[in-house]
């Protein structure tokens, strides 16, 4: 059969092609062609949102295409496994639907591949007629400030991956004897960190939080969490769902300083919507008496948490002994500028605030994967345009290594589908050249099977699944993580 190129204007023939129209928010798009010549081989590295919600849509919208899925751990799913807060099993529900992308006959998943160690992407680039990076944010943002290496102190990333069984952070053994406990940050982890730190037992018993972390949590001594952030009200990065939750925590007290809300009155006229409703909840709970019931278990509380605002960290303050963290130094700023350009700027004043267990919860950064990948390491970010790495033809990226490590799911959701139409859009120009058929799977497994790896397939992590559904419902939760990822393997014979 001969290649065929362009739209045909009849949606039957369409179909019969391959390509489905397109639905939707992404109606209007050029509808694409495949060729039944050949059959399009496309790699994922990295299972998380990104990874699956590339995978979906090329799938979706290119009946030919052949998605392979890489990932270095053993288990699927990325950050809403190991990033979601144990208490939001609402938002994992998205699993579901990669579930069933990678139930597909024209998908398939590898764990326990490592790229660029384990396979280049040059030797991938070899074995498939694209490639999209899809592989996250693995590093931590650092505050530059004397004794942040200090016992006691924590970067959230590692903090967020113990309490979730993230195999790498297992043996993190965090102290949590220290009645304070000072939070960097403003954003929804910082908030999701004080939440874990303080919510009843009974709330986190039957969650899928890991057996060691409800452990060291059951015998904490927090029970006062100070939440720090540089600029003011208006430029918290929090969203009024995880801070309502803070407000109605149950057996916990919420302080937020009335002085930092009352000439809020203007300045919040023109905002938008969902920034004004955030700073007019923030404000009621500052300014105004609860209701009698609201009131009466805030002042029979037993816990509670605190928002200051204009505060920057100076250094971290060790013990006698010069090992742990005894307190943190704040500078006190004042606000310059208007708008996205307000900048926090230092007056001069040093406050101190006494804790031994300190979080920074500043955003995670991204790393170069491979020297063959162009990298912004300022940024963190691989340069790209919309999605189509620059300066590498046949190289995508997409999720927090595309754009930064912000936004929610559905913020991922409809990055990747713009990275996955940029690759269905060259495939159909002809800018992915589909002149020689590829490999796929069939090469990458024999350059790993030479390294001695051995990939995880789905059905394999599927078997890891049952084993920790098994053991939830033994202890009365959702499920028990394994976070031993040698004994992962050994579940499915490896």
């Amino acid at each position: 059969m001969s290649r065929t190129g362009g739209i045909l204007g009849c949606g039957r023939r369409l179909s019969a092609l391959g390509i489905l129209p397109i639905k939707g928010p992404l109606a209007g798009i050029k509808r694409l062609l495949s060729t039944a010549e050949f059959r399009p081989r496309i790699c994922i590295v990295g299972s998380g949102p990104a990874g699956f919600y590339t995978a979906q849509h090329l799938l979706k919208h290119h009946k030919q295409t052949q998605v392979d899925i890489y990932e270095k751990l053993p288990v699927p799913f990325g950050l809403v496994r190991f990033g979601v807060a144990p208490d939001h099993p609402e938002v994992k529900n998205v699993i579901n639907t990669f579930i069933q992308t990678a139930h597909s006959d024209r998908c398939s998943f590898s764990g326990n591949v490592t790229v660029g160690k384990d396979v280049t992407v040059e030797e991938l680039q070899a074995a498939y007629h694209a490639v999209v990076l899809c592989y996250g944010a693995e590093d931590n943002r650092t505050l530059g400030i004397p004794g942040e290496d200090l016992e006691g102190v924590y970067t959230a990333r590692t903090f967020v991956g113990w309490y979730n069984g993230l195999p790498e952070n297992r043996n993190l053994k965090p102290d949590l004897n220290s009645e304070t406990a000072v939070i960097l940050g403003h954003g929804n982890v910082a908030l999701d960190i004080a939440r874990i730190l303080l919510s009843p037992l009974e709330i986190l018993r039957k969650t899928d939080i890991t057996e060691e972390s409800f452990s060291a949590l059951a015998s904490s001594k927090v029970r006062r969490v100070y939440l720090i952030g540089r600029r003011g009200p208006l430029q918290v990065a929090f969203t009024i769902k995880e801070l309502r939750e803070m407000i109605n925590l149950l057996s916990v007290r919420p302080f937020l300083d009335p002085a930092d809300f009352r000439d809020l009155g203007d300045a919040i006229k023109d905002i938008p919507r969902p920034r004004k409703r955030l700073t007019e909840l923030m404000t009621k709970t500052a300014l105004e008496e609860p209701p009698e019931e609201v009131g009466g278990r805030w002042a029979s509380a037993s816990k509670e948490w605190r928002l200051k605002f204009l505060r920057s960290p100076l250094e971290v303050l060790p013990t006698m002994d010069g090992k742990r963290a005894r307190a943190i130094q704040l500078a006190v700023n004042r606000l310059e500028g208007a708008g996205d350009s307000v900048k926090a700027v230092p007056t001069g004043e040093i406050e101190e605030l006494r804790s031994g267990l300190i979080f920074s919860s500043i955003g995670y950064k991204s790393l170069p994967i491979d020297p063959a990948v162009p990298f912004d390491s300022k940024r963190g970010l691989i340069p790209n345009n919309s999605g189509r790495v620059l300066g590498a033809p046949g190289l995508y990226c997409s999720g927090w290594v595309k754009r930064g490590p912000t936004g929610v799911i559905i913020t991922t959701m409809n990055d990747s589908f713009d990275t996955a139409q940029s690759v269905l859009e060259d495939l159909q120009s002809g800018a992915l050249q589909l002149s020689s058929a590829k490999e796929g799977f069939d090469l990458v497994s024999q350059i790993l099977q030479s390294r001695g790896v051995h990939p995880v397939s789905f059905s394999d992590w599927e078997k890891i699944d049952a084993v920790e559904v098994t053991r939830g419902k033994l202890a009365g939760k959702t499920r028990e993580k394994i976070v031993d990822q040698e004994e992962m393997l050994e579940l499915i014979g490896q």
